[in-house]
């Protein structure tokens, strides 16, 4: 994977519009009485766990031509890809009517060179709408380029192609706003855990993602204050990765020319676990060293559950995958999206361009809301989360598995 290192790129999105995207907000798709009677319309809170918007969409399924795939990057850098991105984009297209001849969803498995032979492929077969999520800008804007070429519309899915064409789109959370998350559940955790002259290693995503330069962004605005203040330290900023196996290394390092190390600011669940494990072979115990994470993984939870990490960012997966397939409906049957579907810009810092975005709202979870957020949406089972020793965990919790 090559390494380019891009500047920061800037979500604008209006208030509203975030409240409105809440986790598990009822449909409000609906339809015009106007000449475009038969155009459905959706917004972003359209999109609950039962994906009912989806088959309010048949319609403008039924007029749009050519098929969508959607490329999803690796299965290494998080399980969501395997365990949720790819049942749910499945889902949507199922439900929204399109028959599995017009559809694909596959997975470049961590190889930018297969992302893009993907992405030609699918255009090969017919394909007037690509969705996908790039390993990194350098092959994004390959395949940006290849799809401009042959008349094919594209959809940036969770993370940006900095470099984009103006006539892209982005479906994603609000990236800084989880940093934002992350950062400010760090600083309760510290205080919560009675963390005394906090001496912190900051670690981050791979420096190809943008998505972990806007992450980034958002919890240094928050922890940044506490460095300059005095009342922390700051140890370390490694350069940064996706692969957990690396951030382990990483830690490692930093961790043994600084035994001094007590606060541990971690970009996902992923990287945050290999890293847990290691502590606890080292008989570190429980709400000693505080971790950060996203994406509310099975071992993310369980190590919140067993006091080994703080909290994590849960972003309703089923929300982006069906906002995504909604939009590409709506492309593929040549029809302008609707305004209360995009409701915000990303702002573009390489190409100058801002681009049209559907940004959805990110959640902390910790033990006091797990039950009413992942559990609630079964994004993990809670046989599967209260399995063996974290029961009592969970029965704390009032999960009830």
């Amino acid at each position: 994977m090559r390494v380019v290192t891009f500047a920061r790129a800037t979500l604008v999105v209006g208030g509203a519009a975030l409240a409105i995207a809440a986790c598990g907000s009822t449909s409000t798709t609906s339809t015009s009485s106007s000449s475009s009677a038969a155009t459905p319309t959706v917004t972003v809170a359209s999109f609950n766990r039962d994906f009912t918007a989806m088959s309010e969409l048949r319609s403008l399924a039924a007029k749009g031509k050519g098929l969508v795939a959607a490329i999803l990057p690796d299965t290494v850098s998080s399980a969501r890809y395997t365990e949720f991105d790819a049942p749910f984009l499945t889902k949507a297209f199922q439900l929204a009517g399109l028959k599995p001849s017009q559809y694909i969803v596959e997975n470049a498995q961590g190889s930018d060179a297969t992302e893009l032979s993907m992405a030609q492929s699918a255009i090969s077969r017919g394909a007037s709408v690509v969705i996908f999520d790039p390993l990194d800008s350098g092959v994004g804007v390959e395949i940006e380029k290849y799809a401009a070429q042959h008349g094919v519309r594209v959809i940036n899915y969770d993370r940006l192609t900095l470099g984009s064409s103006p006539s892209d789109y982005y479906v994603s959370f609000n990236n800084v706003r989880v940093g934002q998350l992350i950062g400010q559940g760090f600083v309760a955790c510290v205080a919560a855990w009675h963390v005394t002259h906090p001496n912190v290693l900051v670690m981050r995503g791979a420096p190809t993602d943008n998505n972990a330069t806007l992450f980034a962004e958002g919890y240094d605005s928050v922890i940044d204050p506490y460095f300059k203040s005095g009342k922390w330290t700051l140890v370390g900023t490694p350069p940064g990765t996706w692969t957990p196996s690396v951030a382990l290394t990483e830690f490692q390092q930093m961790y043994t020319a600084h035994r001094n190390i007590n606060a541990v600011v971690t970009p996902n669940d992923e990287n945050a676990a290999p890293i847990i494990a290691y502590l606890q072979s080292l008989h570190i115990p429980p709400r000693t060293i505080p971790f950060t994470g996203q994406d509310a993984t099975l071992q993310g939870l369980q190590n919140i559950l067993a006091g080994y990490q703080c909290g994590t960012v849960y972003k309703p997966i089923y929300e982006e995958a069906q906002a995504a397939v909604a939009l590409a409906l709506y492309l593929r049957a040549g029809k302008t999206p609707p305004a209360s579907l995009l409701n915000g810009t990303t702002h573009d810092p390489v190409s100058g361009n801002n681009i049209p975005s559907v940004l959805l709202t990110p959640e902390w979870v910790t033990t006091a809301n797990m039950a009413s957020t992942v559990i609630a949406d079964n994004f993990v089972p809670a046989s599967q989360l209260c399995a063996g020793s974290y029961a009592a965990a969970c029965k704390a919790a009032g999960i009830n598995a």
